[in-house]
């Protein structure tokens, strides 16, 4: 077994490995490797080192991989708090930008919109995963803000709905990637209050973008093509900070990076990142990494459940809000600005929702050494009783003789969303990224098809009973954060990648266990 000492035998080795550990294939921490790779790298390795052992203990063909120390502050999780922040508010900032959702632009190009949305990241998310996440954020930026561009001087129905597309499938990467910048960063402790930010800007950006929206096409001076313009002096802004402030957080491709300068700067082959000997051909890699979201949605139960229960209620969120600019100019004869402001009210609740974030916190933090993840789904528990109650108030109080306050207590999901970012990062740890692509898929193909029925359903049924189904559908999904509360652990370690994840936590726990015993 290769050992730090042997690994190190010369000046020159020291000065390049300076700040990062030598290992053997039998050191190695696996936790970041996709468990469909991990076989055959493993038996390649081995055949690999089949050679006779030297004296000096370290055959000459054996890997030398490098890993962080402890406190390595090239380590995304060792950066600064500082920077840990920097990084943190561009990335969420990215998520509360989009303001698209005009009566206009909804018939037009609301669907294609969330398509690309929902398909892209199957790609994107697994590719930053694979080779980093910075040039995505990039790439991302100015594409989506370049599309605002073809929007706002779009000349055809045609052009709007080909950028739309777009704009969706360059908007999309944030929509997934955050929560696996997030994970990257902080550790499960520490993650709480980045997770809620990231919740509130995707979730309160659903009602900023109409509050101002409405206002900004009642104006008859500015109309519609000054939404775009707004945004795209917003996402301009954006985009001057992606390559200043955003940093590759990623460990296995700065760990790659510093493999390749080791080997270039000692000329000694042997070292690499664990991460290389994974790598398959190209054609291999890409399949396992579009794959890899769609594996997860279908064969990890924590993320079909997860799944299951957010993709409904996204659709139905999409479907209330459907439903507002007629009730409140149907019921109660409400302008377009004013509609807008009705939207106002998701902002008040994912504000209550984010200040419920710091009880959440301390009952994670009580709970966690007994419970696991699934402290983080003590408050959703309670929310997902609230949520039908809250849409069924809004189903029954569609009267004109009601007063339209009243209808501002329909469902807010952001309890909901910040348990599913929070538990997947906690559970799938440097796969997060592709667990939040499989649960974005369901999320966003739920927003390409309820309104394709929202207005006909309305006109059939009435805003009643057309919302009291959905609260019936929305309470027989009660039980599902119940279940994976009280029996997450076992479902968890009867699946590939979050077992994989659970054990390599549990030696990195055992391992400075047992360093603090020593001390």
């Amino acid at each position: 077994m290769a050992t730090t000492t042997l690994a190190r035998g010369s000046s020159d080795s020291d000065r390049n490995l300076e700040g990062l550990s030598v290992k053997s294939l039998d050191e190695v921490d696996d936790s970041e490797l996709d468990p469909r790779f991990s076989a055959r790298g493993v038996a390649r390795n081995a055949s690999d080192s089949e050679s006779t052992l030297p004296s000096g203990g370290l055959r000459d063909n054996e890997k030398i991989y490098v890993e962080f120390e402890d406190g390595d502050p090239r380590n995304p999780l060792c950066f600064p708090r500082s920077k840990k922040w920097a990084i943190t508010l561009v990335a969420c900032w990215s998520t509360l930008r989009d303001l698209n959702c005009t009566e206009f632009q909804a018939t037009v190009g609301f669907i294609v919109y969330t398509l690309g949305f929902g398909i892209v990241p199957l790609v994107t998310s697994s590719f930053s995963e694979e080779f980093g996440r910075q040039p995505l954020y990039i790439v991302s930026a100015i594409g989506f803000m370049c599309m605002y561009l073809l929007i706002a001087l779009a000349k055809n129905i045609q052009t709007v709905i080909v950028a739309r597309f777009l704009q969706g499938s360059f908007g999309s990467t944030w929509a997934t990637m955050v929560g696996g910048t997030i994970a990257d960063l902080w550790s499960p402790h520490d993650r709480g209050l980045p997770m809620a930010i990231f919740s509130v800007a995707a979730v309160g950006g659903s009602g900023i973008g109409p509050l101002v929206a409405g206002w900004i096409e009642a104006n008859p001076k500015l109309e519609w093509r000054w939404i775009e313009w707004i945004q795209l002096i917003l996402c301009g802004a954006y985009s001057l900070f992606v390559p200043t402030i955003m940093r590759e957080t990623r460990s296995s491709i700065i760990l790659t990076r510093l493999a390749k300068k080791v080997r270039k700067e000692t000329g000694d082959e042997r070292y690499r990142a664990r991460v290389e000997d994974e790598r398959a051909s190209l054609t291999k890699l890409i399949y396992m990494s579009c794959t890899r979201p769609l594996l997860l949605l279908t064969t990890e139960p924590v993320v079909s459940a997860f799944s299951l229960w957010i993709g409904f209620l996204w659709g139905i969120l999409f479907c209330m809000l459907e439903s507002i600019p007629g009730i409140f100019r149907d019921l109660h004869h409400f302008t377009v600005g004013q509609e807008g402001t009705v939207y106002a009210t998701m902002i008040v609740g994912t504000a209550f929702g984010f200040a419920g974030t710091f009880y959440q916190e301390n009952l994670y933090h009580k709970f966690v050494d007994r419970r696991g993840p699934e402290a983080r789904l003590v408050m959703a528990c309670g929310a997902s009783i609230m949520l039908p109650i809250s849409m069924f108030i809004y189903a029954w109080c569609s009267y004109p003789f009601v007063p339209w306050i009243a209808l501002c207590s329909y469902g807010r999901p952001f309890l909901v969303y910040l348990a599913v970012f929070s538990y997947l990062a906690d559970c799938y740890g440097p796969f997060a990224s592709s667990a939040l692509a499989g649960q974005s898929l369901c999320r966003n193909i739920s927003a390409t098809v309820f309104p394709l029925f929202t207005r006909r359903m309305f006109q059939a049924m009435g805003y009643n009973w057309a919302n009291t189904m959905f609260a019936l559908i929305s309470l027989a999904m009660v039980p599902i954060p119940y279940i994976l509360f009280f029996f997450g652990p076992k479902i968890r370690l009867r699946s590939r990648f979050s077992r994989m994840v659970a054990e390599a936590e549990r030696k990195a726990a055992e391992g400075k266990q047992k360093e603090k015993e020593k001390v």
